[in-house]
C-alpha cells in the first residue's frame, strides 16, 4: 500500500503536530528498547536451561535485528534520524531478567519458568508500544510505516505465544516439583 500524497501544507501540519512529536519519541523509545533487547537476549538464551526455551530466544533474536532495521526505516519514511532515547520502562525490564537469572538455580526449570515470564513482559511492553505507534501512523498518515509496524507487532504477538506455548508445554509442570 503506497503512501497517501500529501500537499506540501498537509506534511508540514503532520510533522508540525503534537501528535506527530509524541509519536517520534515513542519510536525513539522503543528504538532503545529493541536495541537493547537485541544485547540482552544471547544472556538469556544461555541461561535457559531447555534447548526450545534457548531456541526460541535465539530466533526472537534474529527477529528483533529485523525489528531495529524495520524502525529505521520507518524513521526514514518519516523524514526524521534514527535516533534511541533510553527507555526506562526495558531499562526495568531487563534488569528484572537479569535478577531472575541471578536468582535461580543453573540448569533448573524454574529459571526457565523465569525466563518465559520476564521475556513475556517484555513482549507484552512491545505489543503495547507497536500498537499504539501502527494506531499513531495511522492517524498521521503514515500508510508505508503503519505496514512496518503492523509486521513487527504480529511478530512480538507470535513470539508471546510461543512462549506460553514452551511454558504450558512441560516447562511450568516440571518447575513446580523441582526443590528450592
Amino acid at each position: 500500500m503506497a503512501t497517501k500524497a500529501k500537499t506540501p501544507k498537509q506534511t508540514t501540519e503532520v510533522q508540525e503536530s503534537a501528535l506527530n512529536e509524541l509519536f517520534v519519541d515513542e519510536l525513539k523509545d522503543i528504538y532503545w528498547a529493541e536495541k537493547n533487547l537485541a544485547k540482552a537476549l544471547p544472556k538469556m538464551a544461555k541461561a535457559a536451561t531447555s534447548a526450545e526455551l534457548r531456541t526460541a530466544i535465539e530466533n526472537h533474536k534474529t527477529e528483533t535485528d529485523n525489528h531495529i532495521t524495520r524502525l529505521e526505516d520507518v524513521f526514514s519514511l518519516i523524514d526524521e534520524n534514527a535516533v534511541a532515547v533510553k527507555c526506562e520502562a526495558m531499562v526495568g525490564l531487563l534488569k528484572e531478567g537479569n535478577e531472575i537469572v541471578e536468582e535461580t538455580e543453573t540448569g533448573s526449570l524454574t529459571r526457565d519458568a523465569g525466563i518465559i515470564s520476564a521475556t513475556q513482559k517484555i513482549e507484552h511492553y512491545e505489543i503495547a508500544s507497536y500498537g499504539t505507534l501502527r494506531t499513531l501512523a495511522g492517524v498521521l498518515g503514515y500508510d508505508d510505516a503503519v505496514e512496518l509496524l503492523e509486521a513487527t507487532l504480529k511478530e512480538e504477538k507470535n513470539a508471546d505465544s510461543m512462549l506460553t506455548d514452551i511454558a504450558t508445554s512441560g516447562i511450568n509442570l516440571s518447575a513446580s516439583t523441582e526443590k528450592v
